[in-house]
């Protein structure tokens, strides 16, 4: 992770003052997504530089150790040897950026990770994950617990009430509790912009977050309707432009939910490229995340070494 933003005071004029040109950011969003897409070894270097910034992810209720402790090894091994040792990258340390899990999950991720010889962070989401609904004394806890079993980031979601009531106050004391809560473990902090209404709100709670000393804002929870789209994205990666200016500090994005294709990953880090950068094209700086992205990846990867596309049963699963 870059040098950590520590936060600035509630500057409520900056917030105030905020208005989103809704139809720039759409035509900006159709101009990212008509790009043309590199081919061949291009196309394969940017899908590794995808994968090393994944949060390879399972948050389901049927979650168990041992599904857990399979997506520790896929993360550790995210392509398989031969196909990476074919296009001369298999002693690049290529893995995931991280594995994301339910509180209660942590330890067994980090056992896992742990007798792998692994250094992977394990990230717990946290505070009433999805809703964010539930008492801020037990919020904070939940953070507390996982920081604990071994959490080494964060994912918090935000009280969406206070957003969308305009209690900029109350959501940026929130957010920094659970920053100081949080430790040394970093925070990312999702903002499920599916909920927040409109695009100026957005960008209000995306500079509230970092106000509040967030090393990440993040799109979504993955279980609202609207998750990471292309319009969003811009809108807080300009927030971050903008804060970056105003304090010399680097605040990362984690676009989450419904992002599948091997393509829209490439999409995203063109995003990120044109609109921060290339500081910003690495896992201290960018994550995606995804549960099921990794085994398109990997399938398209596949492709390009052997000219054919894999059968199911070819590549292991995560």
């Amino acid at each position: 992770m870059s040098a950590r933003n520590p936060g600035m005071h509630l500057d409520l004029e900056w917030v105030s003052k905020v208005r989103v040109n809704t139809q720039a950011v759409l035509k900006r969003a159709q101009q990212i997504q008509g790009r043309k897409v590199a081919k061949k070894q291009w196309q394969a270097a940017w899908l590794l530089k995808a994968v090393t910034c994944i949060d390879l992810t399972t948050l389901a209720g049927d979650d168990t150790p041992s599904n857990v402790h399979r997506l520790c090894m896929k993360a550790t091994q995210p392509i398989r040897h031969d196909l990476l040792k074919s296009m001369d990258m298999h002693d690049k340390g290529i893995t995931t950026a991280a594995v994301c899990v339910y509180p209660s999950r942590v330890a067994d991720a980090v056992k896992s990770l742990k007798a792998a010889n692994s250094s992977l962070p394990v990230a717990s989401v946290a505070t009433g994950f999805p809703a964010g609904q539930t008492p801020l004394k037990t919020r904070l806890a939940e953070v507390q617990m996982a920081v604990e079993d071994g959490a080494k980031e964060i994912d918090i979601v935000i009280n969406r009430t206070l957003a969308l009531t305009g209690q900029w106050a109350a959501l940026y004391d929130e957010i920094r509790q659970f920053r100081e809560a949080c430790g040394n473990a970093h925070m990312k902090t999702i903002l499920a912009v599916g909920e927040l209404g409109t695009f100026t709100n957005v960008y209000k709670a995306s500079v509230v977050s970092m106000m509040a000393g967030s090393d990440f804002i993040k799109t979504s929870t993955g279980k609202e309707t609207v998750n990471a789209t292309y319009p969003v994205a811009i809108v807080m990666v300009r927030a971050i432009r903008d804060y970056f200016l105003r304090t010399g500090y680097k605040v990362g994005f984690k676009p989450a939910g419904g992002i599948r294709t091997a393509q829209e990953s490439v999409v995203w880090l063109t995003l990120m490229k044109e609109e921060l950068g290339d500081k910003w094209l690495n896992p201290h700086l960018f994550r995606l995340g995804a549960s099921s992205l990794l085994a398109d990846i990997e399938r398209q990867i596949y492709h390009y070494v052997t000219g054919r596309y894999p059968a199911y049963h070819e590549l292991p699963m995560a």
